[in-house]
């Protein structure tokens, strides 16, 4: 190269690079498992008349693609026609896209404003695509980024495909329940790190650290081929099980504590989670008595888990045990939700929860939770949050398999430590 050619000012860098750096590695799925996936999505295309899908959440590309973003305020996307996908990430994350994901990949720089709706042009225009119609995610897709879109392909229309795309994710693949079975395996084992761990005068965070220290070497150990990253435990004490999603803080366990295992092992972007009532030390006597409502409702729960059932009709019946029990103003969420690719800061397959507003039916393939909860206010009787927790797979053959197999109920969990 010689003096003349190399760019001497900023304005002269590219806005988009091709970085095939490395080679591609061994992704969490086979190239089939993509495939299957990805016509799915283009079947939604045909349907809505569509020339491409831009992709721009957490769950979207992961789904599609197998590469999961981390934003630090930039923009990603996965660009998929009926003949290619594409994902277009940032110059920071240099080859690492191209390498874990299915697919092409387009890197845009930081050298000129809005290189990224720059490189989602590109992307069409590689694939000789003009888009008059562009499916897009309007349930994470913020307003000025859509605006932005929209006069990157002036006159084409943006059609929301955020419930398609969730509806297909409901129905997990041999492959993706294979990754879930792991995971519920992978959080018993945290589960048991934690309990072990569990004494008076240790922290809250002490004992989440040693159970997340667990799952993440079995999780490097089971799946050596993929990145590392998110998994995490919240382990409440006393009050501070009063909310499911409190984090861990430096309170010390005492004796008498009421306390909440909740491990969430992530997989390659793939959540599961074991959540668990313990008590340090035998409960009183209210407190048992809240302990077993919540567990003959969850016991029952699991029963109506199976193909046919209705998401409102379960929450339905199981809300009334705790009528009869004159707790349902305790009830603090549904019953149960969906698995895949979600997680605390993204994603949720919100049209297969177990509450009153969804009506989906269950059916084959679909992976749900049964995780009733109570909390008593500070200050009553047998005052705290009581939680329990089981991953269910609904299989071909109308069998349903719980695949946690951490013990719960005070037969189990009583800490004498």
């Amino acid at each position: 190269m010689t003096t003349a050619n190399i760019a001497t000012n900023v304005s002269e860098l590219a806005r988009l690079k091709t970085l095939h750096n490395g080679s591609k590695q061994q992704l969490t799925f086979s190239d089939a498992e993509f495939e299957r996936r990805l016509a799915g999505l283009r079947q939604i295309m045909a349907a809505k008349s569509l020339d491409a899908v831009i992709l721009t959440s957490y769950h979207g590309i992961k789904y599609y693609s197998d590469f999961l973003y981390t934003t630090f305020g930039r923009n990603y996307a996965l660009v998929v026609t009926q003949t290619n996908s594409t994902t277009v990430t940032a110059n920071i994350d240099a080859g690492m896209p191209w390498r874990t994901s299915y697919g092409e990949n387009i890197v845009y720089t930081d050298w000129k404003r809005d290189n990224f709706f720059y490189g989602l042009q590109e992307a069409l225009k590689r694939d000789g695509v003009k888009a008059s119609r562009i499916g897009v995610e309007d349930d994470f897709l913020p307003g000025l980024t859509r605006e932005k879109i929209a006069a990157a392909f002036d006159g084409a229309a943006l059609v929301d495909v955020s419930q398609d795309a969730m509806r297909q994710r409901m129905i997990k693949s041999a492959e993706e329940i294979e990754v879930i079975k792991h995971g519920a395996r992978i959080g018993d084992l945290g589960g048991e790190a934690i309990k072990a761990a569990i004494r008076e005068g240790i922290s809250e965070y002490e004992v989440a650290l040693i159970g997340t220290e667990a799952m993440v070497h079995e999780i490097a150990k089971t799946f050596p081929h993929r990145e590392v990253r998110d998994t995490w435990v919240w382990f409440q004490s006393g009050i501070n099980t009063d909310g499911a999603h409190n984090w861990a803080t430096t309170r010390k366990l005492q004796r008498g504590d009421i306390l909440s295992l909740n491990c969430f092992p992530m997989t390659s972007g793939y959540y599961t989670a074991l959540e668990r009532t313990l008590f340090l030390g035998e409960p009183d006597a209210r407190s048992l008595e809240l302990w077993n409502v919540n567990v003959e409702v969850h016991k029952r729960g699991l029963e109506l888990i199976k193909p046919g059932a209705v998401c409102k009709d379960i929450a339905a019946e199981l809300n009334e045990i705790f009528i009869s029990h004159n707790l349902l103003p305790n009830r603090t969420f549904g019953y149960g939700h969906s698995f895949g690719v979600l997680s605390h800061y993204y994603g949720r397959e919100a049209g297969l929860e177990l509450r009153e507003d969804i009506d989906t039916v269950l059916e084959p393939g679909m992976v749900v939770s049964m995780e009733p909860m109570i909390t008593v206010a500070d200050g009553e009787p047998g005052a705290g949050g009581y939680r329990e927790h089981d991953i269910l797979v609904i299989g071909e053959d109308g069998g349903v398999e719980n695949i946690t197999k951490f013990g719960f109920g005070p037969e189990n969990n009583i800490i004498d430590a």
